[in-house]
C-alpha cells in the first residue's frame, strides 16, 4: 500500500490551538504529514522564518508522538503544488474555519488542481472551538494587551508575549 503523505501549508506566524487542531486531524489520515512554512515576508510577520519552523516542529512533536504519523516541519517558497510535488505528496490539507475562507480556499483550490491534478485538495473544518481563531487576530490581542492565552500553545504563547513586549520596549508600531 502506498504511503499518504500530505502537506499543510501556511504562514504560521504565530502557529495557533486551530493549526494544532487541524494538523492533529491531518495526522489521523495521513502516514506522512508535510508542514510547508511559507516565507510571507509581505505580511509582516511577527517571527522570522526560521523561528516559525522551530515553533511548528515544538508545537506538533507531542501530535506526532500521540498518532504515530511521521510529521516534517520545512520552510518553502513559490507555488505550492511543486512543494506538494517535492515533498511526494499526494494532498494538500487546508483548514477552513468560515464561509468566507471557503470562498478564497475553493478559488485556490481550482486554481491548484489545473495546475497539479494529481493532487487531491482536502478541506477540514475547524473543531468548534476552533474556527474564529486566525493568526492575524491573536496578534492584535497581543499587541493591544488582551488575553491571547486560551489561543496559543504554551511556547508560541510565551514567545508571542515576549516579541510583542519587546517591540512595545523598542518603540515599534503595531505591523
Amino acid at each position: 500500500m502506498r504511503e499518504r503523505v500530505g502537506v499543510y501549508p501556511g504562514t504560521f506566524d504565530p502557529v495557533t490551538n486551530g493549526h494544532l487542531d487541524i494538523v492533529g486531524r491531518a495526522a489521523r489520515i495521513l502516514d506522512r504529514l508535510v508542514i510547508g512554512v511559507s516565507e510571507s515576508a509581505g505580511k509582516g510577520p511577527l517571527f522570522s522564518l526560521p523561528e516559525r519552523v522551530e515553533l511548528v516542529r515544538t508545537e506538533t512533536s507531542a501530535i506526532a508522538e500521540r498518532t504515530g504519523t511521521r510529521i516534517e516541519v520545512v520552510s518553502f517558497t513559490g507555488l505550492l503544488v511543486e512543494f506538494a510535488r517535492r515533498s511526494g505528496a499526494s494532498m494538500i490539507v487546508r483548514g477552513l474555519r468560515a464561509v468566507t475562507d471557503f470562498d478564497y480556499e475553493f478559488q485556490m483550490a481550482g486554481m491548484n488542481n489545473r495546475l497539479a491534478p494529481e493532487i487531491e485538495i482536502v478541506f477540514l473544518m475547524a473543531s468548534e472551538g476552533h474556527g474564529f481563531i486566525s493568526s492575524s487576530l491573536v496578534k492584535e490581542i497581543a499587541r493591544l494587551g488582551g488575553d491571547v492565552s486560551p489561543f496559543l500553545p504554551p511556547l508560541t504563547l510565551e514567545r508571542t508575549l515576549n516579541k510583542v513586549r519587546l517591540d512595545r520596549l523598542s518603540g515599534d508600531a503595531p505591523r
